[in-house]
C-alpha cells in the first residue's frame, strides 16, 4: 500500500513538474519576446530623440533668425518714423530720397514676406512634430502600461510557482520523514522475519532428517518384508480389490434410479404414442367402421400393434441395470454387464422403428393424396415425414454410442479407455438431439391437429385421438428433455467415475479380471464378517476417553475431585457413626418395649379375660403414643441426625435408603455437571488445536509475505533514493531557473523605469517648447 501511495504521489509530482516546465517554457518565450520588443522600443526612442534634437536645433536657429528679423523690422520702422517728418519739411528735396526709400521699403517688404512665410512653414513643422511626439508618447505610455501589466502577471505566476515549489518541497520532506519511519519499522519486521525464517529453517532441517530416516526405514522394510509387488504388472494389479468407495456406489445407484424413472416415463410416452397412432390410422383418412382401410395402413396398424414387445424390454433392461448396481459392487464400465442387455433391447427397438418408418411415410403420403387434404395439411405431413426420419436417425446414433459403452464389459479391445469421455459426451449430444427432434414433432403435429379440427369432416373420435397423441408427444418431449438435462448434469460424474478402479493402474484390463476382482471382494467381505465377534459389555471407548480427558485435563480438576472425594468420605464416616448410634438406641428401645409388654401381660393375667384384653389394648396404644411423643421430641432436639425415632427396622431402612438415594441423585447431578464441563473443555481444546493449526498456516503465509515485503522494501528504498536524487536535481535546476528569471525581470523593470524617465523628460521638454 505504501509503495502504491508513493508511486501515486511521484506520478502526481511528475505531472505537476511537466506542467510547470511547459509553463516555464511559455514564460521564457514571453520574456524573450518582451526583451526583443523593449530593444525595438529603445531603438525607436533613440531615433525619436535624435529627430527631436534636430527639430529643437532648427527651432532654436529659427527663433534666433526671427528675433534678428524682428529687431531689423523695428529698426526700419523707427527709421521710417524718423524719415516721415523730414519728408514733410523737405517734400521737394525729398522726392528723390522718397523714391529711394520706397524701393528700399519694397525690398524690405519682400524680404519680410519671405521671412513670414518661412516662419509659418517652421511653425507648421513644429506643430506637426509636436503632434507626432504626443502620439508617440501616448503609444509608448500604453505600451508601458501593458508591459507593466504583463510584468505583474509574470511576477504573480513566478510567485505561484515558487509557492508550489515550496509546498512540493515540504510535501517531499514530510513523505521522506514518513518513509524513513516506515523503513525503520519494516527493518524491524525484517529482522523478526529473519529470526522466524531461521527457526523455520531449523524446523525444516529437523523434519527433513526425520523424514529421510523414516524413508530409509520404510524402504528397508519394503525390501526385506515385501516379496512380490503385484501392482507392477497391470495383469496382476487388475485382480487387486480396490478401496471400497461407498459414497461413489450410493451416488451411482442414485443416478441409476433417476435414469430408471426417466426411462420408465419415456417408455410410457412411446407406448402411448404408438398406440394412439394405431388408433388414428383406423379412423383417418378412412374410418374402418364405415369402410375398410388400405392394405398399407392395415400392415402399418399390425406392426404398431406389436410396439409393446419392443418398448417394454427397454424398461426391463434398465431395471436389471439398476438392480446390478449395489453398495457392495464396484461400478465401472467393465463391471456393468447388464448394460449389454439394455443395448440389445435398444437395438431391437430401433429395428422396429426402421421397419415401421416406410409404412409411416407411405401413410402420410396417402393422407396427402386424399381429397380432404389441403395444402397446409400437406406441408405439415411433409414436415412430419422429415421429423420421423430424423427421430429414427437419432435413435440409431444413440444406439451406436450405447453399444460402444457396453463393449468394455464384453470385449475389452472394442473400445479404448481414452475414448470413454468422448463417447459419453456424444451420448449427451445425441440425447439433446433427440429432445429437439421430439419438440419439432410435437410442434408440427399440433399444427396438423389444429388444421384437421377445422375440416368439416372431422369427427369427435379423430379430435380425441389427436388430443391423446399430442398429450403423448408432450410427455415424450418432457421425458426427453429431462433425460438429456440429467445426463448433461451428471456427465462430469460419469467421466470422473472412469478412474475408479485398481490402485496405480489405468483400470480393469478385461471383463474376466473385473469378475475375478468382484469374487475376491465378496470373499474378503465374507472373511471380514466371519472375523467379527460379539464384544463384552464395557464402557464405550468414547466415554472412557472423555472421562480420561476429564481426569487428565488439568491439575485443578484433579484437586477438585480429590476435595469432593475427601468430603464424601467425611460424610460417610459421620453417617456410619450416626448409624451405630441409632442402632444402639433402637436395641435399647426394643429391650424396654419387651419389658413393658411383659409387665402388662403379667397384670392382665390377674384380671379377667375381657377386661384384661381391653386394658392390654389401651396400654399398648398408650405405650405406642408415648413412644411417638418421645421420638418427636428427639427429632425436635436432634433434627440433623434423624427425621423419626420410630423403633421400626423397616422404617429405619427406608429412611437410610431415602437419604442415600437423595445423596446419589445429588452426586449424579454433580457428575453430569462435571461431564458437561469436560465436554465443553474438550470442545474448547479442539477449537484451540484448530486455531493453532490455522495459526501455523497463517505463520507460513506471513513468512512468505514478509519475504516478499522485504524484497519490496529493498526495491522501494532503491526507488526512493533514485527519486530523491532526481527530485533534488530537478529542484536545483528549477531554483537556478527561477533565479535567472528574477534577474531578467529585474533587468526589464530597470529598462522600463529608464523608458519611463526618458518619456517623462521628453514630455517635459515638449511642454516647455
Amino acid at each position: 500500500m505504501a509503495s502504491a501511495e508513493l508511486q501515486g504521489k511521484y506520478q502526481k509530482l511528475a505531472q505537476e513538474y511537466s506542467k510547470l516546465r511547459a509553463q516555464n517554457q511559455v514564460l521564457k518565450k514571453g520574456v524573450v519576446d518582451e526583451q526583443a520588443n523593449s530593444a525595438a522600443l529603445k531603438e525607436q526612442l533613440k531615433m525619436k530623440d535624435q529627430s527631436l534634437r534636430k527639430l529643437q536645433q532648427e527651432m532654436d536657429s529659427l527663433t534666433f533668425r526671427n528675433l534678428q528679423l524682428a529687431k531689423r523690422v523695428e529698426l526700419l520702422q523707427d527709421e521710417l518714423a524718423l524719415s516721415e517728418p523730414r519728408g514733410k519739411k523737405n517734400k521737394k528735396s525729398g522726392e528723390s530720397s522718397s523714391q529711394l526709400s520706397q524701393e528700399q521699403k519694397s525690398v524690405f517688404d519682400e524680404d519680410l514676406q519671405k521671412k513670414i512665410e518661412e516662419n509659418e512653414r517652421l511653425h507648421i513643422q513644429f506643430f506637426e512634430a509636436d503632434e507626432q511626439h504626443k502620439h508617440v508618447e501616448a503609444e509608448l505610455r500604453s505600451r508601458l502600461a501593458t508591459l507593466e501589466m504583463e510584468a505583474a502577471q509574470h511576477q504573480a505566476v513566478v510567485d505561484g510557482l515558487t509557492r508550489k515549489y515550496m509546498e512540493t518541497i515540504e510535501k517531499l520532506q514530510n513523505d521522506k520523514a514518513k518513509l524513513e519511519v516506515k523503513s525503520q519499522t519494516l527493518e524491524k519486521e525484517a529482522k523478526e522475519c529473519r529470526l522466524r525464517t531461521e527457526e523455520c529453517q531449523l524446523q525444516l532441517k529437523n523434519l527433513h532428517d526425520d523424514l529421510s530416516g523414516r524413508l530409509e526405514e520404510s524402504l528397508s522394510i519394503i525390501t526385506e518384508k515385501v516379496p512380490f509387488n503385484d501392482t507392477k504388472y497391470s495383469q496382476y494389479n487388475a485382480l487387486n480389490v480396490p478401496l471400497h468407495n461407498r459414497r461413489h456406489q450410493l451416488k451411482m445407484r442414485d443416478i441409476a434410479g433417476q435414469a430408471l424413472a426417466f426411462v420408465q416415463d419415456l417408455v410410457m410416452a412411446l407406448l402411448n404414442f404408438h398406440t394412439y397412432t394405431e388408433q388414428r390410422i383406423q379412423i383417418f383418412p378412412i374410418d374402418s367402421a364405415i369402410e375398410p382401410i388400405s392394405p398399407l395402413n392395415q400392415k402399418f396398424s399390425q406392426y404398431l400393434h406389436e410396439n409393446a414387445s419392443y418398448v417394454r424390454p427397454l424398461e426391463e433392461g434398465m431395471l436389471h441395470l439398476f438392480e446390478s448396481i449395489t453398495e457392495d459392487t464396484v461400478t465401472v464400465l467393465e463391471t456393468t454387464v447388464k448394460l449389454k442387455t439394455f443395448s440389445e433391447h435398444l437395438t431391437s427397438y430401433i429395428c422396429f422403428l426402421k421397419k415401421i418408418l416406410p409404412y409411416q411415410l407411405k401413410s402420410l403420403e396417402e393422407e396427402c393424396e386424399s381429397s380432404l387434404c389441403t395444402s397446409a395439411l400437406r406441408a405439415r405431413n411433409l414436415e412430419l415425414a422429415q421429423d420421423m426420419k430424423k427421430m429414427t436417425a437419432v435413435f440409431e446414433k444413440l444406439e451406436t454410442y450405447i453399444h460402444l459403452l457396453a463393449l468394455p464389459s464384453t470385449e475389452p479391445d472394442g473400445l479404448l479407455r481414452t475414448n470413454y469421455g468422448s463417447v459419453l459426451t456424444n451420448v449427451g449430444a445425441a440425447l439433446h438431439g433427440f429432445h429437439d427432434v421430439v419438440k419439432d414433432i410435437s410442434k408440427h403435429y399440433s399444427q396438423k391437429a389444429t388444421i384437421e379440427h377445422e375440416l368439416p369432416t372431422a369427427t369427435q373420435k379423430l379430435i380425441t385421438t389427436n388430443d391423446c397423441i399430442l398429450s403423448s408427444l408432450v410427455a415424450l418431449t418432457n421425458g426427453a428433455g429431462k433425460i438429456a438435462s440429467f445426463f448433461s448434469n451428471n456427465l462430469d460424474c460419469f467421466i470422473a467415475s472412469l478412474s475408479y478402479g485398481p490402485k496405480a493402474a489405468s483400470g480393469f484390463i478385461s471383463p474376466l479380471s473385473a469378475e475375478c476382482m468382484l469374487q475376491y471382494k465378496r470373499k474378503a467381505a465374507a472373511y471380514m464378517k466371519a472375523l467379527r465377534k460379539p464384544l463384552l459389555e464395557s464402557v464405550p471407548y468414547e466415554e472412557a476417553l472423555a472421562n480420561r480427558r476429564v481426569l487428565l485435563s488439568s491439575t485443578e480438576s484433579r484437586e477438585g475431585l480429590a476435595q469432593q472425594v475427601q468430603q464424601s468420605l467425611e460424610k460417610i464416616s459421620k453417617l456410619e457413626q450416626e448409624k451405630e448410634h441409632w442402632m444402639l438406641e433402637a436395641q435399647l428401645a426394643k429391650i424396654k418395649l419387651e419389658k413393658e409388654n411383659q409387665r402388662i401381660a403379667d397384670k392382665l393375667r390377674s384380671t379377667s379375660s375381657g377386661q384384661g384384653l381391653g386394658l392390654a389394648q389401651e396400654n399398648a396404644t398408650g405405650v405406642n403414643a408415648a413412644g411417638r411423643e418421645e421420638a418427636s421430641a428427639k427429632a425436635v432436639l436432634e433434627p440433623a441426625h434423624s427425621t423419626s425415632l420410630v423403633p421400626d427396622v423397616e422404617s429405619r431402612e427406608d429412611l437410610i435408603k431415602n437419604h442415600y438415594m437423595a445423596r446419589i441423585v445429588e452426586l449424579t447431578s454433580q457428575l453430569q455437571l462435571a461431564d458437561s464441563k469436560s465436554v465443553h473443555f474438550y470442545a474448547e481444546c479442539r477449537a484451540l488445536s484448530k486455531r493453532l493449526a490455522l495459526a501455523e498456516k497463517s505463520k507460513d503465509a506471513l513468512t512468505e509475505d514478509m519475504k516478499v515485503a522485504g524484497q519490496n522494501i529493498s526495491r522501494l528504498q532503491d526507488e526512493l533514493t533514485t527519486t530523491k536524487r532526481s527530485y533534488e536535481d530537478q529542484l536545483s535546476m528549477m531554483s537556478d531557473h527561477l533565479c535567472s528569471m528574477n534577474e531578467t525581470l529585474s533587468k526589464q523593470r530597470e529598462e522600463i523605469d529608464t523608458l519611463k524617465m526618458s518619456s517623462k523628460g521628453n514630455s517635459k521638454k515638449n511642454k516647455s517648447r
